[in-house]
Parts: C-alpha cells; structure tokens; sequence
C-alpha cells in the first residue's frame, strides 16, 4: 500500500499519462465494410486502455493496412473503461469477437491491447472461452502483474482495483498457467513505463516478451519499431 504522499503522485502520474495526446488517427471499427472483406487476412480486433477509445489506434491500424490488411479487416472496440474485468467487460468482448466472426465469417482472430486492455482481453482468453477464438494475443504495457499507480483510483474505481497488485482479476490471471491453450502470447513493454510499475509486470511466461526501449506509456501506441514487431508476431 503507498502512502498518501506516494498515492498523490501516482495518482498525478496516470492523470498525465492518460490525458497525454495519442496517435492522431480515424478510429474506424471494420465492421461497416466488413460485407466487401477479400483480404486473406485473420481479423484483428484492438482493445485500447483505461480512459482510452478506439480512436488511440489510428497509427497501428494504418501501419497494417499498408502491409496489406483491409479495412474490414480491422476492427476496434470501444467500451466504458471504468467497469470490471471479470463480471462485465470481459463478457462483452466476447460478444463482440462472436459478432466480428460472424461478420467476416473467420474462425479466429487476432486480438492486441493496450494497457488494460490487457488485462480484459487476457480474462476473456483465459475465462471466457476466447481460447478456442484467438489464434494471437498481443499486449502492449499492459499491467499484466498489475501497478501500483492504480492505486491512486482504487477507492472509487473499479477499473483501478482490478488493475492493483494483489487484486481478484491479477493473482487469478496468474494463477497457473499465465498463458494457457494454443494461443500465441506476445507482449511489449518499456523501461521507462511512467503508468507501468514495476515495468516488468508486463513480461509473462510462454509469452515473446519484447523489451521496446525508454518509451512513455501511450507512445507503444504510435512506435515505429513496436509496430513492426507486432506486425510481425501477427504474421507467425
């Protein structure tokens, strides 16, 4: 537990970390040209982070569609951020991943998070039955072990709570094996995480853990090379 001094700052720290500017980008979901989809491509539904909506995925979304995705390829889910993991987020992603295959007709997809996203799209991998929907799971700085910053909205904050160590969702997340089924894990994290903490609650075992440099939290969003690697887990 921080003390109040410590929980003040963390606090000051997510407020501008999550406040910061992401990748000025369209969002787009897919799902309207879905009906025209001719790519070969496995579908990839995005999960953007707390405080976040799809629109954060702009640069991602542009840098595979030049590598050949189409539009209706892609597809990103919006949600209200301040719900829990386990009781209802987790339960309505996979709604959403039943609605994108049948819409593109795929057996699978492909799922990537940001922040905690990863931790909803991991309980629904693990819990909800995407086991058997996700061919690959890719997180970007996601409080995998939690963080401690979460703390500092833990009291009114379901979101939070589920993203502090020791919570329900993290030690549950964790219990056995962190990266079960046939999925394939990835996950990218920095050394300079400022929402992060520790920086290697990201890292799981089974997974590719990539170590992306001194990034801040949001710029994995809009990185050149963490774009490529996911680019290149996805194509595995």
């Amino acid at each position: 537990m921080l003390t109040a001094r410590q929980r003040l700052l963390a606090l000051l720290t997510l407020c501008l970390a999550l406040l910061a500017p992401f990748p000025s980008h369209a969002a787009g979901r897919g799902a309207a040209a879905a009906a025209d989809r001719t790519s070969s491509h496995r579908p990839v539904i995005f999960v953007h982070g707390y405080n976040a909506d799809p629109g954060v995925w702009g640069s991602l979304r542009e840098d595979l569609r030049t590598a050949g995705y189409a539009d209706a390829d892609l597809f990103s889910w919006g949600y209200d951020t301040h719900q829990s993991v386990n009781e209802v987020l987790a339960g309505r992603l996979a709604a959403y991943v039943d609605q994108v295959r049948r819409e593109t007709g795929a057996a699978k997809v492909d799922v990537v998070g940001h922040s905690f996203g990863s931790l909803v799209s991991r309980w629904y991998v693990k819990y909800g039955g995407g086991a058997d929907s996700v061919e690959h799971w890719v997180s970007l700085a996601g409080p995998n072990r939690g963080t401690s910053t979460a703390w500092a909205c833990a009291l009114w904050d379901q979101a939070c709570r589920d993203m502090t160590p020791g919570s329900y969702v993290v030690k549950n997340l964790n219990a056995g094996d962190e990266t079960p089924g046939a999925v394939k894990y990835a996950t990218f994290w920095s050394n300079c995480d400022e929402v992060v903490n520790p920086d290697d609650s990201v890292p799981l075992a089974g997974a590719a853990n990539t170590p992306v440099g001194c990034l801040k939290h949001n710029d994995l969003l809009g990185d050149d090379a963490t774009s490529a690697g996911v680019r290149a887990f996805l194509a595995s």
